[in-house]
């Protein structure tokens, strides 16, 4: 079996199958810390942006791309030329919100082709426990022919980089590890501590990695959810939300979460995947599906308060025109898988409103394949009814008054500003109905 000290010294090679927001920043930090890397993604286009470089998803930036080693690929013969394999593909969820396994199935079967005797398959995508070694691992079995646990190995180390996240990096976040046996576990925890100066968390087993993986996400949900009802409830009351929680915050013990749209491939989707195998098992979620349906509605629950505020400042809501700054899942990301954006901008057409966007982090053609949303510049924003400040991008943080002011068309102006980015008291007493979660 491939070691960690062949993979130290170049003498096999370590290849990333999946180069999104998870792989592609792996690829490029093992390549640093001087490993051989072969970075293999599908999409040819995609493949085609890194070797001219250019990092499309913003987390190393361009000169890190063209000053890589990694070997970039769309070929997946390329993949017998390494022996340690760790797969970063998407895992999404379908319409009814069960798992779509498709992503990873796919990438089994890709890697089983061309799979050599005496590798490690590490998978990193996030799973509810047995997906590894229940699903995968047959795959790759009778795609290479070979037998797991004598002609190759498995291991699980859940992804936890964080898109958009500066401070919280792939070297600087405790990396939990497994491997189907002792010896695996050891070769997986050494490599990773290669790239990963925070270390390392040797799980007991596989199922006991995925299962850590999928509550984390869940557990935070379950904790927006709370403050997104507390919202809903404050509103009500005519209590800011946001001064309540910075009071409670007071208390040493406070959990400081915040209300806030919950999309992403990530919070968003994983709680999906625990409860699906709760379900299987004969166990009917509570906790963790009622934050669901909380934090899946509150897209609406914006539209329908951009709305009441539009009445309120007695505006005609059908034909209103409504800006929305920001489409992007978070903030500081171009990426707008499963934002939740989205559900504003159907809800406020199913008022007649059909509002313009404007995002210029925001990746413009896959908001176009994905939505068919087009976006404006934000100069072409003016004489609106109300605009809503919908993600925390660095730009939208630094607005001034002056020049929100410019967004309107007369002097009732409606704000959402959905993170609380703006001083609610100064935007009032300027005569802004200005509205926060």
């Amino acid at each position: 079996m491939v070691t960690y000290e062949k993979i130290k010294s170049q003498e096999e090679a370590l290849s990333l199958v999946g180069l999104g927001y998870v792989g592609m920043p792996i690829a490029v930090e093992f390549a640093k810390r001087g490993v051989k890397v072969i970075g293999f993604d599908l999409n040819e286009a995609k493949i085609e942006t890194y070797k001219s470089g250019v990092d499309p998803t913003n987390e190393v930036g361009d000169e890190v791309i063209k000053d890589t080693t990694v070997e970039f690929t769309s070929n997946e013969e390329d993949l017998k030329g390494a022996k340690f394999h760790i797969v970063a593909v998407p895992t999404p969820v379908n319409d009814d919100h069960t798992p779509d396994l498709t992503p990873v199935e796919g990438a089994s079967t890709i890697l089983g082709r061309n799979l050599t005797k005496g590798s490690v398959v590490v998978f990193e995508s996030t799973v509810y426990p047995g997906v590894t070694e229940d699903i995968c691992v047959p795959i790759l079995e009778k795609e290479s022919g070979l037998k797991c646990g004598v002609d190759f190995k498995i291991g699980y180390s859940p992804e936890r980089i964080n898109p958009g996240d500066k401070a919280h990096r792939l070297n600087t976040i405790t990396k939990i590890v497994s491997g189907m046996d002792e010896e695996t576990l050891d070769v997986v925890a050494k490599v990773y501590e290669i790239v990963v100066d925070a270390g390392v968390h040797r799980a007991e087993s596989i199922k006991v990695a995925e299962a850590a993986k999928v509550i984390e996400n869940s557990q935070r949900d379950i904790n927006i959810a709370f403050m997104n009802e507390l919202s809903i409830i404050f509103n009500k009351m005519g209590i800011d939300t946001q001064s309540v929680l910075n009071a409670a915050g007071t208390k040493w013990n406070f959990l400081k979460f915040y209300p806030g749209l919950v999309g992403g491939h990530c919070i968003g989707v994983d709680p999906y995947y625990l409860t699906y195998k709760a379900e299987e098992l004969g166990y009917h979620s509570q906790i963790i599906l009622s934050g669901r349906r909380i934090n899946d509605d509150m897209g609406k629950y914006v539209a329908e308060s951009a709305v009441k505020n539009l009445i309120k400042a007695d505006k005609t809501v059908k034909n209103a025109k409504v800006a929305i700054l920001g489409f992007t899942f978070k903030e500081n990301c171009p990426d707008t898988r499963n934002t939740k954006i989205i559900d504003i901008v159907n809800e406020l057409c199913e008022y007649g409103i059909e509002p313009v966007i404007a995002d210029p982090t925001a990746d413009k053609a896959e908001a176009k394949r994905l939505y068919n949303v087009k976006f404006v510049d934000m100069d072409a924003i003016h004489d609106m009814d109300a605009v809503i400040l919908a993600v925390a991008h660095t730009e939208f943080s630094a607005f001034t008054m002056e020049r929100i002011d410019e967004f309107f068309a007369d002097d009732k102006k409606v704000l959402l500003d959905l993170k609380g980015l703006l001083n609610r008291k100064e935007y009032e007493d300027a005569g802004y109905l200005y509205w926060r979660l």
